[in-house]
C-alpha cells in the first residue's frame, strides 16, 4: 500500500530555507544534493512511513503520535493518518528540538 506524502506549509517553508542557507552558505550543488537526499526520504516515507523511530523528546513525554526520519544533522518529524504521511517539520537536529517541537507540534 502506498502512501499520499504531504508537506505542510511549515515543512515547505523549513525546506525552504534549509536549502537556501546551504546554498549560500556551501555550495548549491550539496544544497541539490541535499535536496534529493529529502526526496528520497520522503520516496521511503510513501512505501512505510511506521518503521521509523518516534522523537525521543515526544516519547519521553509518552507521546507516540509522531515519527522522524533522522540524517544527521537533519530530522524529518512526520504525521501518518490514514492513507497519508504529513510532513510537519524539517530542521537541523542540533537546533533545541524540545522548544520546537513544543512550539511547533504541541501548542493548538
Amino acid at each position: 500500500m502506498s502512501f499520499a506524502v504531504m508537506l505542510t506549509d511549515d515543512a515547505t517553508r523549513d525546506l525552504e530555507e534549509i536549502y537556501d542557507y546551504v546554498a549560500r552558505h556551501d555550495a548549491p550543488g550539496k544544497a541539490d544534493r541535499l535536496l534529493d537526499h529529502i526526496e528520497k526520504a520522503f520516496a521511503g516515507l510513501s512505501e512505510t512511513p511506521k518503521r521509523n523511530a518516534f522523537p525521543k523528546e515526544l516519547l519521553a513525554l509518552g507521546i507516540r503520535e509522531y515519527r522522524e526520519v533522522f540524517f544527521k544533522p537533519y530530522r524529518i518529524i512526520y504525521r501518518v493518518l490514514d492513507k497519508a504521511v504529513y510532513i510537519l517539520l524539517i530542521v537541523d537536529g542540533r537546533r533545541d528540538m524540545r522548544a520546537l517541537l513544543q512550539r511547533r507540534l504541541l501548542e493548538t
